[in-house]
């Protein structure tokens, strides 16, 4: 299932676009809308690939607003912004809560625990219209915990955006239109600009200064950028463009044909032709935005081969109706059905279940919550009515959600009080506690901390240790001991970050100096092509860190593990990497690597228990029958090779639970506790093979 950064939307606009059928009303555009939201649900269920159609509805939502505020300045009525963002509210939020409580029952039932505490925050975040910022947060965040899923309520970031520009976007209108006073006052003998031509001229800054930044962002940053609000902002500027220009453009029957059944044939193909989930909300995102500008502009055609006559279809128009709780409910049905199965794609049976479920809990959601809101006119007598609508509804999601989140705080701390012997994690392994029954206990940490499990570094580095390349700047070191006894360099990816849980305490026990250089996925090792250009990158400027500041060793990860066959392999251009630390007098360190898996571990355990024959992997299916470290010894001088595998594995397996430890925290990480009850072990061989003292 693709991690599509879900969708839009679809039925967030202004007031007027779900009113009853105004003069105004617009069949073609609630037609337009239901395509694009059953273009969305369609990609996601079965073709796993961003549509597009989340443009679209932000595109949609500002023209509809940018509609109503200029027919409200230009007729000479007060916008009242603090009415209008209440009434707003109190029609979008109580469909909102309903499917996030409808979520929470769901993660409840079919979820693994781990999970709970990130679809809590997310809860929180949807709830207050900032969870594109937590997305964004984590898409760039490669230590981020991973789920291997999508979380259910992933699809809530476009609302978030779209709930920031409406408040943001009746401060442009209204302080336009108090610009406007001002020049008419001022020019009254002379011209002055129009309401709209001052609106065209702040949605067009609006429009080329976010797309600028939005081309520059996706480029470099494109995992933050999808999620980046101002760089969604040329799109709705696009929209209240449109909606200004529309009065204006004015084509004939036989254009207005071409361009409804071109924009629609753009619309649908976009995300077939485009690989949207790499390169949006850059100038690709142009090409569904103005897909659907064309299919708005060509308007009512007046002739029956427009396309029009498609998108007034009365059942499409329903959907288009329905169609902002389609999106909300879509979503979080396919991601816990999937859960629920076990599968990560559904068939094509599967999936037509997914959607008519879908359907059937919108149709109901908006006849029984939306459409009552939207028809109770008692909170519309007063602001504070309406305000204190929105507080209960609020409340109805805050309340659980904080209950919730208490109780697992409590079970945290309830875990982590048990007595040490009641979790002795890699202990359990050793030679002397063979054959010893595990104590009953509780397993640690709690799922809810899984989250927190990676190793602990101070900080960045300071003083000398700073480094002058700037693909180092991520630099972190230990607290520097009063008398510093020996200096040692980290590098690698997070597998050497992991056993900081154990070399910072040792560190702090013999004095020595830590400083680690670390770069996500990017085990050490000299350039190849196996690696990218930016690991690549990196490992040369650690490299010249390293010959440049002389420590007196260097710690690495000295094999490589993988989800499928070969298991571990020797990482590529290891020894050419190391070699000139060697050369010049420093040891180095290479620790083997621990397994790979296919599944989520701690998840596992969660489900099936600690006993579950998939929560106990082959040996053989985890590591290498023969050591690859065996290849390196002898043939570079002054590294020193360890083992550590016999405390990770043991009896033929590779357990996610060892001593009522969680030994992972995700498919491949060693979670912080168990490393630390790898303490004594971790010192006992690295000193043996160091020769240190």
């Amino acid at each position: 299932m693709s991690n599509e950064r879900a969708a839009s939307s679809p039925g967030t606009a202004d007031a007027g676009s779900f009113s009853g059928r105004k003069s105004s009303y617009r069949p073609e555009v609630q037609g337009l809308r239901a395509l694009a939201v059953l273009m969305v649900v369609t990609y996601h269920v079965w073709l796993g690939r961003v549509s597009g159609g989340v443009d679209i509805f932000l595109l949609i939502s500002a023209f509809l607003m940018t509609l109503g505020f200029v027919r409200k300045v230009e007729s000479g009525k007060p916008l009242r912004l603090l009415g209008h963002w209440l009434h707003l509210l109190k029609r979008l939020l109580p469909a909102v809560v309903v499917v996030i409580l409808g979520v929470l029952a769901g993660t409840w039932a079919i979820l693994p625990q781990s999970r709970w505490p990130d679809v809590l925050d997310q809860a929180w975040a949807s709830l207050l219209y900032r969870q594109n910022w937590l997305l964004a947060d984590s898409a760039v965040d490669y230590y981020a915990q991973d789920h291997s899923g999508a979380s259910p309520l992933q699809h809530f970031w476009s609302l978030s955006v779209q709930g920031q520009v409406f408040l943001l976007w009746p401060l442009v209108f209204a302080g336009t239109a108090l610009l406007h006073r001002l020049l008419r006052h001022l020019l009254r003998h002379r011209w002055a600009a129009s309401y709209r031509l001052l609106l065209a001229a702040a949605f067009g800054t609006i429009f080329v200064v976010s797309l600028v930044y939005s081309v520059d962002q996706t480029a470099g940053n494109q995992g933050y950028a999808y999620f980046d609000t101002r760089a969604r902002l040329w799109e709705f500027a696009l929209g209240s463009l449109l909606a200004l220009a529309l009065p204006y453009l004015k084509p004939g029957k036989v254009l207005r044909v071409a361009l409804g059944w071109t924009g629609l044939a753009a619309m649908l193909s976009c995300g077939l032709l485009l690989t949207v989930d790499r390169s949006f909300p850059g100038f690709v995102a142009l090409w569904p935005t103005l897909a659907a500008a064309a299919i708005i502009v060509a308007g009512q055609s007046g002739s029956r081969f427009g396309v029009d006559r498609l998108l007034s279809w009365k059942p499409l128009v329903s959907l288009g109706d329905n169609s902002y709780a389609l999106y909300l409910w879509h979503w979080p049905l396919l991601v816990l059905a999937l859960a629920w199965m076990g599968i990560t794609a559904p068939d094509l049976a599967q999936g037509l279940i997914i959607v008519a479920a879908s359907v059937v809990l919108a149709v109901l959601t908006t006849r029984f919550v939306e459409q009552p809101m939207r028809e109770w006119r008692w909170p519309e007598r007063r602001v504070w009515r309406t305000a204190v609508v929105i507080a209960a509804c609020g409340t109805l999601l805050a309340g659980p959600v904080s209950v919730w989140q208490g109780q697992l705080l409590a079970d945290e701390a309830a875990a982590a009080a048990q007595p040490r012997e009641l979790t002795p994690g890699a202990a359990a392994l050793a030679p002397e506690n063979a054959g010893k029954p595990t104590p009953d206990a509780k397993i640690i940490p709690a799922p809810a901390a899984l989250k927190n499990e990676w190793a602990d570094i101070d900080g960045l580095c300071t003083d000398g240790n700073v480094p002058g390349d700037p693909l180092l700047s991520g630099c972190l070191q230990n607290s520097r001991p009063e008398t510093v006894t020996k200096r040692i360099v980290v590098l690698g990816d997070s597998h050497a970050q992991q056993y900081m849980a154990a070399r910072g305490p040792i560190a702090r026990s013999h004095g020595w100096e830590v400083v680690a250089l670390l770069k996500g996925n990017c085990r050490f090792g000299g350039a190849t092509p196996d690696r990218d250009a930016d690991c690549n990158a990196f490992n040369k400027a650690s490299a010249g860190y390293v010959l440049e500041h002389r420590p007196d060793a260097v710690f690495t990860v000295a094999s490589l593990t993988h989800i499928d066959a070969p298991f571990e392999t020797e990482v590529p251009g290891y020894l050419e990497g190391v070699k000139p630390f060697t050369d010049a007098g420093m040891d180095v360190v290479g620790i083997r690597d621990n397994p790979r898996f296919g599944i989520n571990m701690p998840e596992c355990v969660q489900k099936h228990g600690p006993d579950a024959p998939d929560c106990n992997v082959p040996l053989q299916e985890s590591l290498a029958a023969s050591s690859p470290l065996d290849a390196y010894r002898g043939k570079v001088p002054g590294l020193h090779l360890m083992d550590l595998s016999d405390f990770i594995c043991a009896g033929g397996r590779c357990p996610a639970v060892v001593g009522n430890v969680y030994v992972y925290k995700d498919d491949n990480h060693l979670t912080k506790t168990y490393v630390q009850t790898m303490i004594p072990m971790f010192e006992e061989r690295l000193l043996a093979a160091t020769g240190w003292s």
